[in-house]
């Protein structure tokens, strides 16, 4: 089963990837973007941390509401409101329950990645984010670990792509041949829920073993 502090792990994690890999982003957002994705994911991530140490929800709902919440206000240009969807609607479909089972993650994440979709507009191709969510949504009702390898080869897909939303639509051909950095930075998400799951069931053997 999956607590509070589980959810509180996988948040800590992805701002410590967003964190590492930020000068990435931000380079990769530079070819076909605004140049600032990597700084304004770090920032949002780095706020999302400060108030769940501060706060300390109780469940695995409320710690991706308030995490989600935090992106909305600190995540400038689009990626903001995306995120803070993908994680609130996420954390609403999991309800008020303490603890919930991978399964039930699993369908709550692929609420929260049809949520992203209404809102953005976009589909599989578009090469946005949604290249790397939706065939991790997918994956995540087999692993942690099928989710993380299907959001990677999901983000590296959009290298040969032509982009069809957001910003990089307007390069036209000019857009192929660079990997999108929102689908490159969901991929740094789902590879921090595949870190905590991993951590857990690591805690797991070790208790098994006690």
């Amino acid at each position: 089963m999956l607590d509070a502090d589980f959810f509180h792990r996988w948040m800590t994690g992805a701002a410590a990837l967003v964190g590492r890999e930020a000068a990435r982003l931000t380079e990769l957002d530079s070819a076909i973007g605004d140049a600032d994705h990597g700084s304004n994911m770090q920032r949002g991530f780095t706020a999302v941390t400060a108030v769940l140490d501060e706060e300390r929800p109780g469940t695995p709902g409320a710690v991706l509401m308030l995490a989600g919440r935090n992106l909305i206000s600190t995540v400038g240009g689009a990626s903001g409101p995306l995120y803070g969807t993908l994680l609130r609607r996420t954390g609403k479909a999991l309800g008020d329950a303490p603890e919930v089972t991978p399964q039930q993650l699993a369908d709550a994440f692929g609420v929260g990645v049809a949520a992203v979709a209404q809102l953005g507009g976009a589909q599989a191709g578009d090469k946005t984010m949604l290249d790397a969510l939706l065939p991790a949504a997918e994956a995540l009702g087999t692993s942690f670990g099928a989710a993380r390898e299907a959001a990677e080869k999901g983000a590296a897909a959009t290298v040969p792509m032509r982009a069809r939303k957001g910003r990089a639509s307007y390069l036209g051909e000019r857009s192929i041949g660079h990997q999108d950095p929102g689908a490159t930075s969901s991929a740094l998400l789902i590879a921090a829920l595949a870190d905590a799951g991993e951590k857990t069931d690591g805690e797991k053997t070790d208790g098994e073993r006690a």
